[in-house]
């Protein structure tokens, strides 16, 4: 694995690539996040063909590579900002080329499906991504977020915490890996597959019940990526309910599963498919915090030129 590296800072006013590595885009989703990134004082920047449509993905494999290629190699595009998640991003991963990724050293925001991408970007080019929002939403994003992502991409701004919910206490630091529960699962015996190793595991899904939920973290557990974890943040766990077995919902799974890890385990955490979707440095260094139900961010994961 090459040394972990940060990403560029961007400036005020930068241009901001938009890529499509995955789900179909809708035109005025994608219309109103242009919109918001013009209000954020960067200027967007996008492929004509990026609304394209081949079943669920946003055009075939080659377009959607092509198109995150180029905006990789652009020298006017100073970050990357992805429109939306879905399924496809595991599809084109032969078809990136790590070491200008790593050359290039652009900041590549995302989650959701896009968890994929910040995997393989860190274990094959040694560089560190930005979890956070994408231009999908329907609704616009709260000023919380939106501030989240402009320190997020500029590295300014004071230490961020993550305030969330004890669900067990003690105290650790290392660097933050994780994502999409799914996706980190789905990247075991891949090339990008996860490295929990001394790492804060950060998770959050959408759409997955309690029993579905159980059987991934059991993976993980059996697949040795709970063995070495300093600790566990939880993001949401958005329409994860099932009415069929109310005894056994989320929180008691979570509980079941991590509980006896004997690390600070940490929920509800302010972090994906919901309206609080804050940045954290894919890569970067954190605390967590178990008594006080809180993540503090160490480090971004920008640096300046």
């Amino acid at each position: 694995m090459p040394t972990l590296k940060k990403a560029r800072a961007i400036r005020p006013g930068a241009t901001v690539g938009i890529a499509a590595p995955a789900g179909v885009v809708d035109p005025d989703r994608l219309e109103a996040g242009e919109q918001m990134l013009r209000r954020l004082g960067f200027e967007p920047m996008r492929r004509a063909d990026l609304v394209e449509r081949k079943g669920y993905l946003a055009g075939d494999d080659e377009r959607r590579a092509a198109e995150l290629m180029e905006l990789v190699r652009d020298p006017d595009v100073e970050a990357i900002v992805c429109a939306r998640g879905g399924y496809g991003s595991s599809r084109i991963i032969d078809r990136l080329d790590a070491a200008e990724f790593r050359a290039a050293r652009k900041p590549l925001v995302g989650y959701s499906d896009i968890t994929t991408l910040l995997l393989w970007q860190r274990r094959a080019a040694g560089l560190m991504g930005i979890h956070g929002p994408m231009l999908e939403h329907s609704a616009p994003l709260c000023a919380e977020v939106t501030t989240s992502l402009v320190r997020a991409l500029t590295g300014t701004g004071p230490p961020q915490r993550l305030a969330g919910r004890t669900l067990t206490g003690g105290w650790a630091e290392g660097r933050l890996t994780g994502g999409s529960l799914s996706l980190a699962v789905a990247s075991l015996g891949t090339p990008w597959e996860i490295d929990t190793r001394g790492a804060i595991l950060m998770l959050e899904d959408i759409g997955e019940p309690p029993y579905r939920l159980d059987r991934l973290l059991q993976q993980l557990h059996w697949a040795g990526k709970l063995t070495d974890v300093a600790g566990v943040g939880i993001g949401s766990m958005c329409r994860c309910d099932d009415d069929r077995y109310p005894d056994l919902d989320v929180e008691a799974v979570l509980q079941g599963a991590l509980e006896p890890l004997g690390v600070p385990v940490v929920t509800g955490l302010p972090f994906g498919h919901d309206a609080a979707n804050l940045c954290w440095p894919h890569g970067g260094r954190a605390a967590i915090d178990g008594d006080r139900g809180e993540i503090e961010l160490l480090e971004s994961a920008v640096a300046a030129r």
